[in-house]
């Protein structure tokens, strides 16, 4: 397979069990470089657990996780993050007592080549704390910079996880419900902030907002009880019957054709067990 046409994400038959319990199972998924991805389910579908597979927190039971080519399935975090994985997560992560610029500061940092002489060369710090700040500003969230972490608002904080991850210049987010709790205005930055993304970089969300899925993604996968139930172009996905019935709480007969609707239904809520 030439470079052009191979995935730049693939997950083989990955499974992850818990004792007797399976997380996920036996789910297999190709991403190309640039996609546009939903993964969406009821709570305890195994979401966030693929995510973690991927970022390399957790490891599998069995199967393969390949990038670009190349094995990850044992491969470290902080290396996949190296390569291009980045990350946000359910509940923003920030450090609080930081500014938001160190916190992007911080991120960008860990991608640096020379990592330990960056601290060292003023004019390195210097170009870090433009990237921070540019990062920060795309968000924006640039007039917060200097402003604690911890006394931002929760919209801010979840932007300020969104510019954390965008500092290492990822080919690939990984982004656990970036809506979650976040006030209309908010996720119009959202969607802002994403839809700017460039072209090459793929992104991954979870997401329970039905409408911001069917705004930002291309494609949508389905899991239920840790087992991949469709997956597809978003609109085919999500007015696909046994989806609607499984997910959304709805028949085919209630499918709008000018598009899906908003699920209201309570999806909000952290996955439990099958996280």
């Amino acid at each position: 397979m030439s470079p052009s046409t191979r995935p730049l994400l693939s997950l083989d038959r990955l499974t992850r069990a818990y004792g007797s319990l399976t997380a996920v199972n036996n789910v297999s998924l190709e991403l190309p470089a640039g996609a546009r991805h939903a993964l969406i389910g009821p709570n305890g579908a195994g979401k966030t657990t693929l995510l973690n597979l991927v970022a390399g927190t957790d490891r599998p039971t069995a199967g393969r996780i390949s990038w670009d080519g190349e094995d990850l399935t044992r491969t470290a975090p902080a290396r996949r993050s190296r390569l291009g994985i980045g990350r946000s997560f359910q509940h923003p992560i920030g450090i609080g007592e930081l500014s938001a610029l160190e916190n992007v500061v911080l991120a960008c940092w860990r991608h640096h080549p020379e990592r330990r002489a960056a601290w060292r060369r003023a004019e390195r710090l210097r170009r870090l704390r433009a990237t921070a700040l540019e990062q920060l500003d795309a968000v924006g969230l640039a007039d917060v910079a200097h402003r604690p972490a911890g006394a931002l608002s929760h919209g801010q904080r979840r932007m300020l996880d969104l510019a954390a991850a965008l500092a290492g210049r990822p080919r690939l987010l990984l982004l656990d419900e970036p809506a979650a709790g976040l006030t209309d205005r908010d996720i119009e930055r959202l969607l802002e902030v994403l839809g700017r993304l460039p072209e090459d970089v793929a992104f991954v969300l979870i997401e329970h907002h039905i409408d911001v899925v069917a705004q930002l993604v291309d494609t949508v996968s389905v899991l239920v009880e840790g087992t991949m139930l469709r997956s597809g172009p978003t609109r085919e996905v999500l007015s696909h019957p046994d989806v609607r019935t499984a997910y959304l709480g709805t028949t085919a007969d209630d499918v709008d054709p000018g598009g899906p609707e908003t699920n209201t239904g309570g999806e909000r809520v952290a996955d439990e067990g099958r996280r």
